[in-house]
């Protein structure tokens, strides 16, 4: 007799051999996505070892020997024969062709990984770049001229203006081939440099006009530097009780900011610190009889200390005095020392 609740269906079984092509299905399947997987990972590593190995420089940066940059980009192979202004040029096309030429190539513009996913070594290219701006205009418009109402220099003239092109135009044309024509162009007034057919006044007026220039650029970047530390406080400057309405202190720069400002800064200190160098030998004689040449020095202490490796992975902006170090104070501190020093240098020139 059949129970009522018994199954009318028959259960059939699955067979040993449905069971072991399922089973070899999941096997495949689970490859693949290991696969997959893997090679994900292996690109994802490959791509942030390159990127790493790209913005070292941001990191550990390298510096040169700004005569033998010179001797190189004259052909010369006694410093003694290098002309007067030789060494400031060569600086001023070494530090753009850097950009162009270091691992990695210029990045600012790139749109391709792992380029695009990089922003310190792009704003560390950018501060290279002002300095390299700043220079370039100081050299077409004072460096150059004998007086107020002399003419410019045509190469100087033409080059400058490439200097300031669009960082990060990658296509018709790209940002690397209008500063590649800025370079060619500083390297045509370098050749008439040697062949001495080219101006170049190292005067204690001309470099002052520079110097003026670079005044204002380090306190901005101990500013910017100074507003990111999270020790920064939104205080207004109490006079006779009520707040001054001429002083308005900076907003506290955005924690994903912190490190754009710190490593911007950093690149123009590495472009100036070589400038500085430069300048030294080719205004060597009016430094020595203005008695200007310990400021000099000084300038140059303070630069090439804010180019101490980074042992962090990221910029560290901890309070003044807690646990972690704050990176963005130090380098503002080596900055205002170099721009304190900068100001006895215009003084001393001035006399």
């Amino acid at each position: 007799m059949v129970s009522p609740h018994a199954s009318t269906e028959t259960e059939v079984p699955l067979g040993e051999e449905a069971f072991e092509e399922a089973e070899a299905e999941e096997l495949r399947r689970k490859r693949r996505l290991w696969t997959i997987a893997g090679v994900i990972g292996a690109v994802v590593l490959a791509l942030s070892a390159l990127g790493w190995y790209w913005t070292i420089q941001c990191y550990s940066p390298d510096t040169y020997d700004v005569t033998q940059i010179a001797l190189q980009e004259t052909g010369l192979t006694d410093p003694k024969k290098l002309p007067v202004g030789a060494r400031t040029t060569a600086v001023l096309i070494h530090n753009m062709d850097y950009l162009l030429t270091k691992p990695g190539g210029y990045l600012t513009n790139d749109v391709t990984p792992p380029s695009i996913f990089l922003d310190n070594m792009p704003n560390w290219e950018f501060g290279v770049i002002v300095a390299s701006r700043d220079l370039a205009t100081a050299l077409r418009n004072h460096l150059a001229r004998a007086q107020s109402q002399s003419t410019e220099d045509k190469d100087l003239g033409i080059g400058e203006p490439y200097y300031y092109f669009e960082t990060d135009s990658w296509i018709l044309p790209t940002t690397e081939s209008q500063y590649q024509k800025g370079i060619d162009a500083f390297r045509r007034y370098l050749s008439r440099l040697k062949e001495r057919r080219a101006p170049f006044y190292p005067r204690a007026d001309n470099l002052t006009q520079y110097v003026m220039i670079l005044e204002k650029r380090l306190g901005s970047y101990t500013q910017r530097l100074s507003a990111s530390s999270s020790v920064h406080q939104e205080t207004a400057l109490i006079i006779r009780g009520k707040p001054s309405e001429a002083f308005k202190p900076m907003e506290r720069t955005p924690w994903l900011e912190v490190d754009d400002h710190f490593f911007e800064a950093r690149g123009y200190a590495w472009a100036l610190l070589h400038i500085m160098r430069a300048i030294e030998e080719d205004f060597h004689d009016i430094l020595k009889m203005k008695a200007a040449e310990t400021p000099m020095h000084q300038i140059i202490r303070e630069l090439e200390a804010t180019q101490a490796p980074i042992l962090s992975p990221v910029v560290l902006n901890g309070s003044g005095f807690g646990v972690f170090a704050n990176y963005s104070l130090t380098l503002a501190t080596y900055i205002a020392h170099a721009n304190a020093a900068l100001i006895d240098l215009r003084d001393l020139l001035s006399i």
